[in-house]
């Protein structure tokens, strides 16, 4: 099973809830789109700052799940760390990319860039995951 096989075979309610589709993946990259919805929305048809930082939450979790030792038992977001830059409206595609900042027994740390389609970047998040 290809590392993006697996991540599509993992049951993620909540990435399923927000319409996120993983594209690409192996070891040193993880890469998922989602379509910005109005219910994902704040003001002005704007993607919501929380739809952002749930969107990279669950693409940096799925880049550790293909990244876990063999012993492990899964993981769980212990910090992350969001700098908007742009927004993203109403229909607009985001495609969020993760690569590795450190893979560790204990921990790994993620960086996530989330642009729209035409290359504007939306924001970079950075978090940390507990290996358990």
């Amino acid at each position: 099973m290809t590392p993006l096989e697996k991540i599509q075979s993992m049951k993620m309610p909540f990435a399923e809830l927000k319409g996120v589709t993983f594209i690409e993946a192996d070891q040193d990259r993880v890469v998922a789109k989602m379509v910005v919805r109005p219910d994902l929305c704040t003001l002005r048809n704007t993607i919501h700052g929380g739809a952002v930082m749930a969107l990279a939450d669950s693409v940096g979790a799925a880049a550790t799940v293909i990244n876990l030792p063999g012993d492990a038992k899964g993981t769980t977001t212990l910090e992350s760390k969001t700098n908007f830059i742009g927004g993203a409206k109403e229909g607009t595609t985001v495609i969020a990319t993760a690569t590795p900042v450190h893979r560790g027994r204990r921990t790994q740390v993620w960086q996530t860039r989330l642009e729209t389609e035409d290359g504007k970047l939306v924001a970079v998040v950075t978090q940390t995951q507990l290996v358990l």
